[in-house]
């Protein structure tokens, strides 16, 4: 199966060339660096690791993560999505994919809340994932443990989904529709270690308060509101 990396990526200059060196080939055949408006070296370092680099000038995580689908070979057969900051481990890939390849599943996810780094999730991103995975579990009747961007998912499957987030809901988006559409779901614990750099998302206020709305606006919206429309 044709396997591709896809990685957002907003000025990771300091970390973005060991995460693309790190990536196994094989299994992986491509990997797509999203840069999404970066202000240092992030494309020059990913293009001089190996990677092929896209642009993405609209801020957004689920911006980039749509402008790398739509730069996707027609024969990919499983899409990973992995972040740029050195958090994720990228040589837990094959096992990550190994449900799907196995037919086992549909969508992966790397679940983190067994093995992450002292120091690496804040709080807000630990209660988040908390209250995240309990509304997923109780509610969508999903296995889910964690949002953990690292992930995998069946290309056929990933276009049926429709996404549409541009941007903090794009995790949770992924899950509520797998869900919705009666995916094969898995989850694989992968370790998750402190980022290169300072996070644009929970290093920050905007961040914090913005990623909290988005989650908890998709997960109302399609457990009220959507149900009722039905």
């Amino acid at each position: 199966m044709n396997v591709d990396v896809i990685i957002p990526a907003l000025d990771e200059e300091a970390a973005i060339g060991k995460v693309v060196r790190g990536i196994p080939r094989p299994p992986v055949r491509t990997v797509i660096v999203v840069d999404n408006g970066s202000r240092d070296r992030t494309s020059e370092v990913a293009a001089t690791a190996g990677a092929q680099v896209v642009h993405e000038p609209q801020r957004g995580y689920g911006a980039a993560c749509l402008r790398g689908i739509a730069s996707l070979s027609t024969d990919c057969d499983i899409v990973v999505f992995l972040d740029a900051d050195g958090s994720d481990e990228p040589r837990k890939i094959p096992e990550l994919i190994q449900p799907i390849v196995a037919g086992e599943a549909d969508l992966s996810i790397g679940s983190r809340v067994r093995d992450a780094e002292p120091g690496s999730l804040t709080l807000p991103q630990r209660l988040g994932n908390e209250i995240a995975s309990r509304w997923l579990r109780a509610r969508f009747d999903l296995a889910a443990t964690d949002l953990g961007p690292f992930r995998a998912i069946r290309r056929d499957s990933l276009n049926a989904l429709n996404m549409g987030d541009r941007d903090y809901g794009w995790t949770v988006e992924m899950q509520i529709k797998a869900a919705q559409q009666r995916l094969r779901y898995a989850e694989i614990p992968v370790p998750y270690y402190r980022r290169v750099g300072r996070s644009k998302v929970s290093g920050t206020v905007r961040g914090v308060v913005g990623a909290a709305t988005k989650i908890i606006g998709w997960l109302a919206y399609h457990d009220f509101v959507a149900r009722w429309r039905r």
